[in-house]
């Protein structure tokens, strides 16, 4: 998977990767003839008293050191640019392909796993597509040629590097071996905390009303000491290899001189030789050491690369159909025919045979017991979920065969726990359509009942807005979310319990004013307050998943009993009568 994943985001920048393999190349070829000038310079300059020689091959040395620095340099930038696009790329393909996914696979890999992915996964990936576009031709070409280049010097000593070589290979091996199980159960246990940071901030509400500070804190506490005893492990690993490398490389050079002196004292060697076989021997365990560095960081990179290749492999299960319909014949309809929905793994369905039709304009509440199935079935109407049986047709047509953007066009959903974007009022507003004037932002705030309090903001229109709506309330939230569905210019308004943070008066004022002033638009509207929902044209009672009602306010009091007593539960007897 990780040399797939290279291979297919790094195509497009074919020509940065040639240009840091031409520069590495003449990085290495500089130092591999370093060392025989040196030899030369001992031998020829120093032992002969040639300073003229001196002089103009240590000159010929500085020039090829410095055309080596900068070579180093451009070959580097190329490589940093070159992996930045692709982890660029890779983030981007991994948000497209999230933001398509429905409920089902958010759920699958979880909101902290995805983030994780998408962040720390995309960077480990992209610093080995550093680390390997610069050691590429680097590490391979000092190993070997350092090998042929020591030969040429003397072969007496090559031994040495015969017995080096391998257990520098055994060593790193070794090592490294023992880091790709750890590497993968750090990223495991990196989402872990991610999880628990989310979920903290987000209900820190919750969390301080019920006093769970301390538990939350021993919570998080735990999870954070498992990914620090697993980074202790794999910190260890890396803190024993350095010093095995080191010692590997310096009874290599002990060796080196011990031996080569042996030689020299025999006359067998040239001390200039000598000190080049000692450079090349460097050379080329500096060449092993660069691939084993590269190869420590290609377990945590696969690991990484199959957590992507994961989400890139996923496809929604809202398949979006090859010849989608566009030309909507009933703009405004919502039609249920026998639609059942189950969730994956459940043994029962949480919808059974819901039939029933929303003609254009018309008003349609849902009521239930909790856990009856409401907000699954306003959901699968913008097509959050597929029907596992049935058909729920929108606008005239089947959603699963109807284009997902005109769909999406066609509805303004108002979900159960609104959300408000950091921004300003205006921008979330715009959120539903960008080109809308601020007189149409003021009506749908009117129509929400919403413009009384944004005119007392600091700003209006511009007051700012958290992330999240947390620095409004619960209620002015809920209204602000419903003036910005009624911008979009919806046929089919979906409120999922919307109206269950105002109270009674602003509640019946709003509804009011959505009836009088959008008379058009098709509402579906889950309650659970029975008043909200009393003048719809028709009320669905669910229970248990089935639909047990359908008909008026009037009707449902005389025909289901389930009706009946939610009404009285809330009004009261005398209401039901």
């Amino acid at each position: 998977m990780l040399i797939k994943l290279m291979a297919r985001y790094l195509k497009p920048y074919w020509l940065l990767l040639v240009g840091v393999l031409v520069f590495q190349f003449l990085s290495a070829l500089a130092s591999l003839y370093l060392p025989s000038l040196n030899a030369d310079i001992v031998d020829k300059g120093v032992s002969q008293g040639d300073t003229a020689f001196i002089w103009s091959t240590g000159s010929f040395m500085l020039a090829i050191s410095l055309g080596q620095i900068l070579c180093s340099i451009i070959a580097t930038y190329f490589a940093a640019k070159a992996a930045m696009r692709l982890g660029r790329d890779i983030r981007n393909d991994v948000f497209e392909r999230v933001s398509g996914f429905s409920e089902r696979e958010v759920s699958t890999f979880g909101p902290g796993s995805l983030i994780t992915r998408n962040t720390n996964d995309v960077q480990q990936v992209q610093m080995l597509t550093m680390m390997a576009a610069t050691f590429l031709v680097t590490a391979p070409l000092l190993a070997i040629g350092g090998i042929i280049l020591a030969l040429r010097q003397d072969v007496g000593l090559s031994w040495i590097i015969a017995v080096a070589v391998p257990t520098l290979l055994i060593v790193a091996g070794l090592i490294i071996s023992r880091m790709v199980p750890l590497f993968r159960s750090f990223q495991g246990k990196l989402d872990g905390v991610n999880r628990i940071m989310r979920e903290q901030l987000t209900g820190i509400r919750v969390i301080r009303a019920f006093v769970r500070e301390p538990i939350e804190e021993a919570r998080f506490r735990d999870a954070n000491t498992d990914i620090m005893i697993v980074g202790r492990k794999i910190g260890s690993l890396f803190v024993l290899l350095f010093p095995l490398v080191m010692l590997v490389l310096n009874v290599t050079i002990i060796g080196v001189i011990w031996f080569g002196a042996i030689r020299i004292d025999a006359g067998d060697m040239q001390i200039g030789t000598l000190f080049a076989f000692m450079q090349y021997v460097m050379t080329i365990l500096s060449g092993v050491l660069m691939a084993s560095f590269m190869t420590m960081m290609i377990p945590r990179a696969a690991v990484s690369a199959g957590r992507i290749g994961e989400v890139l492999a996923t496809d929604t299960s809202l398949a979006r159909p090859a010849d989608a319909v566009t030309d909507f014949p009933e703009p405004g309809a919502v039609e249920f025919r026998g639609a059942t929905f189950t969730y994956p793994g459940a043994e029962h369905p949480v919808l059974s045979q819901i039939t029933f039709r929303a003609e254009p304009g018309e008003t349609v509440a849902v009521v239930g017991s909790t856990g009856a199935g409401k907000t699954t079935l306003v959901s699968l109407i913008p097509r959050l979920f597929d029907v596992t049986g049935g058909e729920v047709l929108v606008n005239g047509v089947d959603v699963r065969r109807a284009d997902l953007d005109a769909l999406w066009q066609s509805i303004g959903l108002v979900p159960q726990r609104p959300f408000l974007f950091a921004g300003t009022v205006a921008s979330n507003l715009r959120f539903g359509r960008e080109d809308a004037t601020d007189d149409e932002l003021w009506r749908a705030l009117e129509i929400a009942q919403g413009r009384d309090f944004v005119e007392e903001m600091e700003g209006r229109l511009d007051a700012r807005i958290a992330q999240g709506g947390t620095n409004v309330s619960g209620g002015q939230r809920q209204r602000l979310a419903i003036a910005r569905a009624i911008v979009h210019r919806p046929k089919i308004l979906v409120f999922d319990d919307s109206f269950s943070a105002l109270d009674l008066t602003t509640d019946a004022r709003l509804r009011q004013a959505l009836w009088n002033e959008l008379p058009e638009v098709t509402k579906v509207v889950v309650a659970q307050r029975v008043s909200t929902i009393t003048d719809a044209d028709r009320i669905i009672v669910l229970d248990d998943g089935g639909m047990v009602g359908i008909g008026t306010h009037d009707e449902l009091l005389e025909t289901c009993q389930t009706y009946r007593e939610i009404v009285e539960s809330q009004l009261g007897v005398e209401a039901a009568r």
